[in-house]
């Protein structure tokens, strides 16, 4: 079973390089608490860290499923799919708006200083 530190998980300071240079967070900031919290079931925090968290798990799940049933009947599935640029495109696009909702919604919730904070140069 796994321990619940919620407290050590939401003020621990991150390890993201990105964030400790400039204190902003990246557009995957957050995906490691999201996938903590899902593992503990709590659906709320999990998306509330990252929205795509969930849908990681769900993506390396069906993956594993897929890549199986290829290696048993010796077919691809999902090839176009998975090289589709079109869907590449609208994905990026996606995360793209995103990181820039998150951050609105960071630069909103943070003075200047406990941006710093979140850097190495404070």
């Amino acid at each position: 079973m796994l321990d619940n530190h919620d407290h050590h998980l939401e003020t621990d300071q991150s390890f993201c390089p990105f964030k400790m240079l400039i204190g902003f967070p990246c557009p995957g900031c957050g995906i490691t608490k999201s996938l903590v919290y899902f593992y503990q079931g709590d659906l709320y925090k999990s998306i509330s860290y990252h929205i795509l968290g969930p849908f990681v798990i769900v993506f390396c799940v069906v993956t594993i499923l897929v890549l199986t049933t290829e290696l048993i009947t010796q077919k691809e599935y999902f090839n176009g799919l998975l090289y589709n640029r079109k869907l590449a495109y609208v994905l990026a696009v996606f995360l793209g708006v995103y990181h820039i909702l998150r951050l609105i919604y960071f630069v909103q919730h943070n003075t200047f200083d406990e941006i710093l904070r979140q850097s190495i140069w404070f």
